[in-house]
């Protein structure tokens, strides 16, 4: 547990205090934030992801399966799960504003934290990269494209002709043309063919993925620093929706489906991540349910620095038991 916290979380902390002072003395910039995320998402994370999944087996990826179906079911079952009760138990809420707190509260942050935070605990391994592809999967090719079908629903409702009638498979190609989307995708299929990776060509790529994951903490930092931050009711239960429903939805269904051990403990780390920024970015878009939403992010990424050696300790003791 001194190795987590020491390893993994203390220099998150650290590089994000950084952006966030950096932030605060107008060193950079919301702006100057949203160039360091393109890098990163566009860049970055694609490449860290493709090359740790290219070096991958058959096998590894076979083991996977179920990696991917409690991923799907677990995220989107607790994505839909702070949908209906930001929508029914809040009667000020709207439906656009139910789906951007799912969006928020029912997305774990793994393309700016998931290297950041899953390689010092578990290692620079491709079962690594694969939780991350796999749970990015989710949170971008099916949860982005579901909220915003939702929040365009419901605006359309509010206001006929309000938005432009589209394909419901609009939000899901354009988010699988993504790099983050279609990179893992590209290199699963290359594993599957059987095609080897020349060891020659992954200095290439791990030069453009190292920058990865400190660049995506420090614009985190900054990203905090511009956000006005308040508590109340909705707040703080999205932050529990978050770091306690979600990882033990997770928990419970890898055990059920007998996931293999290590997969499983990862899961429930990368399930217990901040809420996602491309949600505080969707509401900003749409200006709706912005700082609600920011603030629960902020107050989730503090309570992580506790919940992250906590899931891990629980998770033991449930392999333990079951």
């Amino acid at each position: 547990m001194t190795h987590i916290i020491l390893y993994a979380i203390v220099p998150i902390v650290v590089i994000m205090l950084a952006g966030f002072i950096s932030g605060k003395k107008n060193i950079f910039s919301g702006a100057d934030a949203k160039k360091f995320n393109k890098v990163v998402l566009d860049y970055a994370l694609p490449a860290a992801l493709f090359v740790s999944i290219v070096q991958a087996s058959r096998e590894d990826l076979a083991k996977d399966l179920k990696l991917t179906l409690v991923s799907l079911i677990g995220i989107m079952g607790c994505f839909m799960l702070v949908y209906f009760i930001f929508k029914y138990c809040f009667k000020k809420n709207t439906g656009a504003d139910a789906a951007v707190s799912a969006l928020i509260s029912g997305s774990p942050t793994i393309g700016f934290l998931g290297f950041a935070v899953l390689e010092p605990i578990f290692g620079t391994t491709p079962a690594v990269a694969l939780v991350v592809a796999i749970v990015g999967i989710v949170v971008n090719a099916v949860g982005i494209p579901v909220g915003l079908s939702l929040m365009n629903s419901s605006l359309e409702s509010q206001n006929p002709g309000s938005t432009k009638k589209q394909s419901s498979w609009v939000p899901v190609i354009n988010a699988l043309k993504q790099p983050v989307a279609w990179a893992p995708i590209l290199a699963v299929i290359l594993v599957l063919c059987g095609l080897h990776w020349p060891a020659w060509l992954s200095p290439s790529f791990d030069l453009m993925a190292k920058a990865n994951a400190s660049l995506a903490v420090f614009s985190a930092g900054i990203t905090l620093s511009s956000i006005k931050f308040s508590i109340n009711w909705q707040v703080v239960l999205g932050s529990i929706m978050k770091m306690i429903v979600m990882p033990l939805v997770v928990l419970i269904l890898g055990l059920l489906f007998k996931m293999d051990p290590f997969n499983l403990k990862m899961l429930v780390v990368a399930a217990a991540l901040p809420p996602a920024f491309s949600g505080i970015i969707i509401a900003d878009e749409y200006d709706t349910y912005t700082a609600t939403g920011t603030s629960s992010l902020t107050l989730s990424v503090i309570l992580f620095v506790g919940f992250c050696p906590l899931w891990i300790w629980l998770t033991d003791i449930a392999l333990r038991m079951f």
